[in-house]
């Protein structure tokens, strides 16, 4: 999970690809608690809505914790991540049978034609994102104008804690760091401006006493902003219409 580093200096850390990284945490993924994961999940499913009958894209699925969450709640789900470790993982659950997985690396065109999707979602995957303008030009394009885009990324003031995405191999305990980009939340604005969305919503949520209370590794950060959510839609405003920035 993304974690303060209680590493000596001289401790061993393997430094991968996001790719290699994400194929090495497959393993573990599911069984490691992460309080960014527990916090984060409600709050997608909150700004998604009732997905019952409409086209969903898991953009950066991972292990399908997303996917398979909204094919069981009524939604056809096509769901793409370019580590086929994750995609094991995805495909072995119950429920998958439902979804079309595919492999795909993010920083090519997704491969589906324009205004394929109803909802689009995008779950702590852009702070891997390099090309962040290329992702959101791509997630718009695909996106119904009726419809939107639902983005979550870890806070960037988590790397003011030392926090980055990482975990320690159960099999040798050595630190497993898959590579990370330093955005900021401006960068993240700016990328989805210049994408052409409306701001439908924007919050920074942070652990709180209950998360604290039922996971135990949230409460070194009780207080502290852990994540960052976006809701974006590509049509123009309608007239009278409001936006949710909290």
């Amino acid at each position: 999970m993304p974690e303060e580093s209680t590493n000596h200096p001289t401790d061993p850390i393997d430094l991968l690809s996001t790719k290699d990284g994400y194929d090495r945490w497959a393993a573990i993924y599911d069984v490691d608690d992460n309080p960014l994961v527990a916090l984060e999940e409600p709050w997608v499913d909150q700004l998604l809505g009732d997905v019952r009958g409409l086209a969903v894209i898991d953009v950066g699925c991972g292990t399908g914790r997303h996917a398979l969450r909204l094919a069981a709640a009524g939604a056809v789900v096509h769901a793409l991540d370019f580590s086929e470790g994750m995609l094991e993982r995805a495909r072995s659950k119950p429920g998958a049978s439902r979804i079309v997985f595919q492999a795909h690396d993010l920083a090519k065109p997704l491969p589906f034609p324009d205004k394929s999707f109803d909802r689009v979602v995008c779950g702590l995957v852009i702070d891997h994102i390099p090309d962040l303008d290329g992702l959101f030009r791509e997630m718009r394009r695909v996106c119904r104008p009726a419809g939107f885009v639902v983005v979550s990324v870890m806070h960037p003031a988590m790397m003011l804690r030392g926090v980055q995405a990482r975990f320690k191999d159960p099999a040798n305990g050595r630190e497993i760091r898959p590579a990370s980009c330093s955005h900021q939340l401006s960068d993240y604005v700016m990328a989805a401006a210049r994408a052409g969305f409306r701001f439908d919503h924007l919050s920074e949520q942070s652990v709180d006493e209950a998360l604290a209370n039922r996971l135990e590794r949230a409460r070194r950060y009780l207080g502290w902003p852990m994540l960052f959510l976006m809701r974006l839609a590509p049509g123009a405003r309608e007239s009278g219409g409001t936006s949710s920035v909290s």
